[in-house]
């Protein structure tokens, strides 16, 4: 079975018709949540380990063995727990659930010490199609929040053969090292404060020392309306203490401002994704009412899915962490994509 893209290959990134765009809010297979639960904490447990590529990945299991594959990615700075709800939920209903910690987070090891700590987008979306083939599954609907998103899109875009679908919080978020240079508006510039403070030696330095109470910060902003409380903040933030995560971290900010070298095993990668592909696997988008982190407009990436296609907003008070505080919603898209 191939797992990389043919290059270069024009049909592969030439425009297509737009996917219809419906507005929806819920799906038919969950309740949706309106308003952040409180509900008793849930640690997902009896974690497993596999070589995949330049990673030991520690991830999640749940559900039957035979079950159809669902692949929940988390973002920064998160971990799998931003599916702690969503993951019984979709094995319940008979699918097989795989949540792993991406590199730089929890139990994930780099095999040898001369890998390089590289954050590049392509390189965290590379590890999750070796995952895949690690683990023997062909095809898996892939869902991701933040980082977890970008990294579903470019599986999506550049692995479509190995995607059944897609559900996307935040919509379309490929990037560039070329966009990364557009300066935005002064307000929209200021969200991106953390970005800037991670390109200089201070900010590093910075991170590394506070590391829990810069997570905190960011899940406070992100996601103004969600009233977490620290037992649920210090499961995710021990994932924070990998060895390697400042290093990714910092190396993912600063790739993206063209201020540090990728690895040349990803160029080919990269120039695709720079040319902003099309995703034509069926999609589900999903954007909470109180997302305080940067995010593009809906309207902005419609035309970026050209297959089956839907938008749903969440509404009560959502913020930038979806999965964990809409979980019903999240898990409703999952099942529902396959079925655009």
């Amino acid at each position: 079975m191939s797992d990389r893209p043919s290059l270069p290959r024009r049909s592969f990134l030439g425009a297509a018709a737009l996917g219809v765009a419906t507005q929806l809010n819920g799906g038919a297979a969950f309740a949706q949540s309106t308003i952040s639960r409180a509900s008793p904490l849930k640690q997902l447990k009896a974690l497993r380990s596999v070589d995949a590529g330049v990673l030991r990945v520690e991830y999640a299991e749940l559900g039957p063995a035979n079950g159809a594959p669902v692949i929940l990615l988390h973002g920064w700075p998160y971990d799998i727990h931003t599916y702690a709800d969503v993951a019984p939920m979709l094995a319940a209903a008979g699918h097989r659930v795989i949540v792993p910690h991406l590199r730089g987070y929890g139990g994930t090891r780099f095999i040898s010490d001369k890998t390089p700590r590289n954050g590049q987008q392509s390189a965290i979306a590379l590890d999750i199609v070796d995952l895949l083939d690690a683990l023997k599954i062909e095809k898996a609907v892939v869902a991701g929040c933040d980082w977890g998103a970008r990294t579903a899109c470019i599986m999506a875009a550049l692995w479509p053969q190995r995607v059944n679908a897609l559900v996307s919080v935040s919509g379309y978020l490929i990037g560039s090292q070329k966009i990364g240079e557009i300066p935005l508006l002064p307000q929209a510039e200021q969200q991106w404060w953390y970005q800037y403070y991670f390109a200089t030696e201070r900010g590093r330095l910075g991170y590394e020392k506070n590391r829990k109470e810069f997570a905190r910060l960011i899940w406070q902003t992100a996601s103004p309306k969600w009233a977490f409380d620290v037992a649920t903040f210090e499961r995710s933030a021990a994932a924070l203490d990998n060895p390697d995560h400042v290093a990714i971290v910092i190396h993912n900010y600063r790739w993206r401002l063209g201020l540090a070298e990728g690895e040349a095993r990803y160029d080919d990668f990269e120039l695709l994704l720079a040319q902003a592909p099309v995703i034509r696997v069926p999609t589900i988008t999903l954007e909470g009412d109180a997302n305080g982190a940067p995010h593009p407009e809906p309207s902005s990436y419609a035309k970026k899915f050209s297959g089956p296609y839907a938008h749903r907003l969440i509404g009560g008070g959502i913020g930038h962490n979806l999965p964990q505080e809409a979980p019903d919603a999240l898990a409703a898209a999952v099942v529902d994509v396959t079925r655009l």
